[in-house]
Formats: C-alpha cells, structure tokens, sequence
C-alpha cells in the first residue's frame, strides 16, 4: 500500500509539472501571438526571462567553467582553460573567462552555446577556420579531480595494510572500504567469475569505486554530471566490452557460432547471439547513462517548481517553497542512495558478462 501511495503522489507530482509547461507552452501561442508570422516567433525571448528547458540543459550538459550562482548582474563562477588549434591561426590558450559567460569575443573566438567558434573582425563565425577543441571542460576536469581522490584515497588505505597488515584493525577511511572491498569480492567477484575472480578484483574494484566517487562529487551544487555524460559512460562500456572479449574461449564462440540447436534454427539464433556480443556493453552504457541523468533532471525540476509558480504569482510561488525543497531534499537523499546502487550494477553486470564470455572453463565447472 505504501509503494503504491508513493508511486501516485509522483505521478500528481509529474503531472502537475507537466501541466504548467504545457501552460507555458499554450500561452507563447495565444491568438495576439499567432498571427504576427514566423518573423514574430522567431524572436528570442526576453532577457532575464525564465526558461526551464535551457536551465535543465546546462545544468545536465557539458561547460567550461563551473557555475555556481548568480548574484544580479554577478556570475560566481571558476573559468577554465580554453585551448583550440588551427591551421589557419595556430594554437591558442587562454582562460573561458575572457569571454565574459559567452557575452564577448577575445583573441579572435567567441562562445556560442557553450561551443567555441572562430570569428572574424567583426564578429560572425568566420566559417573559413576549422578549430579543434581541446579545452579542459568541466567534465575532463571533475574526472581528474575524482581519479587523483580515488588514487589518493586507495594508497592511503594501501599503506595502512602495508603497516599494520591483518593483525591491526581498520582504522578512519580504511574502515569504511574494507566491507565494501569484502562486498564487491563475495558477492560480486566469486559468484559470477568462480576461481578466477582474483585477476578480476582490480579492475571491478576500480570501476566500483571511480564510478561511485563521480556519483557523489556530482551530487555537489555547482559540479558536473560526469557519470550522466554519454562520452563518460561509452569509454567505460568499451572498457567492459574490451575485457569480456579478451576474457572468451573457444567454448563461448562455439556456442555463438554453433548453438546447439536444430540446423534452420541456427539461421536465426546465430546473428541474435552475435549481437548480443555488443548489446551487453550498450546495456551497461545506457543503464548508468539515463539513470543518471533521469536523477539530476528530478531534482532541478523539483527546484524549478519555486520559480514556475512564482512566476504565476508571487504568494504561490513562496507558499510551494517548502513543498518543493522537501521534495528535493527527498529527491536528493535517494540520489545518494542510487550513486552506489549504479555503481554495484555497472561492477555486477560486468562481472556476470565476465562470466558468462567464460562458458565452458575448467575452473568453473563447480558454477
């Protein structure tokens, strides 16, 4: 009865955001609106004018600076390193802050959309420059930051085993990953890989914990969304595939190429095994991808509420206030919950492809 309660209140909840945008939507196309041509809505819209499907976008996507907040005309924000290529002009590097948030040109390139473009004298896109990118954007810079935590993190608890070994007890942040360290070998490792689940512990142990360490930093205000960029997850998803083909036999193939089923049969079932070769690695890609992304876009609609209905009115924009941040905080709270729960997936399901590309070995015939 609970769950079900609770899946009807977001169903009120999503239907009530649904409602007002679509109210938004119908109210830019009243009948003083429609008849004045495409020149007429072709125009932007109005400075300072709140858009939610723009603000839900650069919170989501890519950037390169981290923002923060705005204080009036202020921008609080860290800008980043821009550093671009051309044979035309030759390398450029120079901080994103000279753009001033994307509002001027400097030193020959302009920010449209996020997107650095050549320009000319008098500004436009000067299409006769191709530019290769190679700026530290938020993303690449929040991978860094949360490889040099886990490589930090994990020598420090390295060096207390070295110290003390299995006679001393855990201690501090060696205490906290010691059980998930145990977690992700006896129930992730063994069960699926069998007697060779050790040559595969670095490497789940790694994907576990940087996957999880870029859910929690990014569940910081003002970071990125690292593990809800498509590139992030393709990388670890080739990664996996890479490792579960190198992990095959020639009983895996034989069952690919040579099921065991009757002759015609084999016509269809050989080409739906053979994709399912890559469908594995896509299922990890899209999986953590989505639910990622589906997760920060719930929260920011949840604080885009405030504004919406204040927009309507001033009182009902204050009254919804506590709705709204309680929901968030709910919201946030489970997100915390569901960085570790994608981070057991990804490891879990890479273990059982593992597995399943070693079919047939002998040390697993007890599975």
């Amino acid at each position: 009865m609970a769950s079900r309660s609770f899946k009807s209140l977001l169903v009120l909840i999503f239907s009530l955001v649904s409602m007002l945008f679509a109210t938004a939507v119908y109210a830019e196309n009243t009948p003083e609106t429609a008849g004045h041509g495409t020149e007429e809505a072709g125009k932007e819209k109005k400075e300072g004018e709140f858009d939610p499907a723009e603000l839900i976008m650069e919170h989501i996507l890519d950037a390169h600076e981290f923002h923060f907040f705005s204080l009036g005309e202020t921008e609080v924000s860290i800008p980043l390193p821009v550093i671009v290529y051309s044979k035309e002009r030759g390398l450029a590097a120079f901080s994103y802050g000279n753009f001033h948030h994307g509002h001027e040109a400097y030193n020959g390139y302009k920010s449209e959309e996020g997107k650095i473009v050549a320009v000319d004298a008098e500004g436009k896109v000067d299409e006769a420059v191709t530019l290769y990118d190679f700026s530290l954007t938020r993303n690449v810079v929040q991978m860094f930051l949360a490889l040099t935590l886990l490589v930090v993190l994990m020598i420090n608890v390295a060096n207390k085993y070295k110290k003390g070994g299995a006679k001393t007890a855990p201690s501090g942040f060696q205490n906290a990953v010691e059980p998930v360290i145990t977690f992700v070998r006896d129930e992730v490792a063994k069960p699926n890989l069998g007697s060779a689940y050790g040559k595969y512990m670095p490497y789940l142990l790694t994907v576990f914990f940087f996957i999880l360490i870029n859910n929690i930093v990014g569940l910081i205000p003002g970071t990125a969304n690292v593990t809800g960029n498509i590139a992030f997850t393709v990388v670890l998803g080739v990664i996996s595939f890479f490792v579960i083909v190198f992990s095959t036999n020639k009983h895996f193939w034989a069952h690919i190429f040579n099921p065991p089923v009757p002759f015609l049969v084999k016509f269809i079932l050989v080409p739906v095994e053979f994709i399912g070769i890559f469908t594995k690695p896509f299922a990890l890609i899209v999986r953590l991808f989505a639910n990622m992304v589906a997760g920060h876009i719930i929260i920011t609609c949840f604080v885009m509420l405030i504004f919406i209905f204040g927009a309507m009115s001033q009182v009902a924009g204050w009254g919804f206030s506590p709705v709204s941040v309680a929901f968030t905080v709910f919201i946030y709270l489970i997100e915390i919950l569901v960085a570790f729960i994608q981070a057991f997936i990804f490891t879990n399901l890479t273990a059982v492809f593992i597995g399943q590309s070693r079919e047939g070995a002998h040390d697993d015939a007890h599975h």
